[in-house]
């Protein structure tokens, strides 16, 4: 029978984590039927081992990022209306898969997103405001929506809403959205695919809704973060905003994050540095990113 979804989980170095999450797949979809794809991007610690033994199906595939893992998946899954991409670092809670697909059927939906909590229990601020000039300063602390990218009051996130984005480690989409789309862009490698994804879902009329009947708990840096990707963060922030601004907007963006970067350079140290580095050595760049021909990373 046609599945009623397929999920996609992209994996790299996830053994010590991903176990965890494949257990809590059969209970959060409860009646629901889904073909279950893990693609693997060249992991060195046995992670496509250790799933073959929990019986789901892995596509070994070259480093190819996120996005193109995501793309991957979708291509070697079923053909089935929806897709729910995981990270490796999440567990569902029991049931939580049908109330986000009833989400996604409502009216001129392209994706929908649940509530995450860390791993203790708290709310985990997944929701996010389109990035602007205001929101490029590093000021999230505030928690004016002028200047926060980041939905912090914890009020909106106990009803349904219409979200600008959401957090990618878990996202369901229709096959209709990812085709007019066609697909994620493989170009960000890391970082920035799901903003750029709910985007261009919006510019088509397709909205990213948040549906708090779902739930799911986020560890966090289950590939780890360093400073390569952390520079592919800050990175891909500006390129994005290029892609979808003028060019003198683009450069005041860029002028105000490395501003907002450089404060950071005393509390986060290193990465920082490196991400400031970065932004004004393109030669520094990560390759994966292909942007180390011109300062303004497009």
């Amino acid at each position: 029978m046609r599945p009623d979804l397929t999920v996609v989980i992209v994996a790299y170095n996830s053994a010590q984590v991903i176990g965890p999450l494949l257990d809590s797949i059969p209970a959060a979809l409860g009646p629901l039927r889904a073909d279950v794809v893990v693609v693997d991007n060249s992991s060195k610690d046995g992670t496509a081992e250790f799933v073959e033994k929990h019986g789901v199906r892995v596509v070994r595939s070259p480093n190819v990022g996120f996005a193109g893992g995501i793309n991957r998946g979708v291509r070697e899954g079923a053909d089935s209306d929806a897709i729910l991409i995981l990270n490796p670092d999440v567990r569902l809670a029991a049931g939580s898969v049908p109330p986000l697909l009833d989400a996604l059927r409502l009216p001129s939906t392209g994706v929908a997103a649940p509530k995450v909590l860390n791993e203790d229990g708290t709310l985990f601020p997944s929701l996010r405001r389109e990035p602007s000039l205001g929101r490029a300063m590093g000021l999230n602390w505030t928690g004016s929506p002028f200047f926060a990218e980041y939905v912090k009051d914890p009020a909106d996130y106990e009803r349904p809403a219409v979200a600008d984005w959401a957090l990618g480690a878990v996202l369901l989409f229709s096959r209709a959205c990812f085709d007019a789309l066609e697909g994620w862009d493989e170009s960000y490698f890391l970082y920035s695919e799901e903003t750029d994804f709910c985007l261009r879902a919006r510019d088509r009329g397709l909205l990213t809704r948040y549906q708090p009947d779902s739930v799911a708990v986020h560890l966090g840096g289950g590939s780890g973060q360093n400073e390569r990707t952390h520079a592919m963060q800050i990175l891909n922030r500006v390129r994005l905003y290029r892609r979808r601004h003028s060019p003198a907007a683009a450069w005041a963006y860029f002028a105000l994050t490395v501003a907002s970067e450089s404060t950071w350079m005393v509390r986060a140290g290193a990465r920082s540095r490196f991400a400031v580095t970065t932004l004004l050595r393109p030669s520094r760049r990560p390759a994966e990113l292909g942007c180390s021909d011109r300062l303004m990373p497009c």
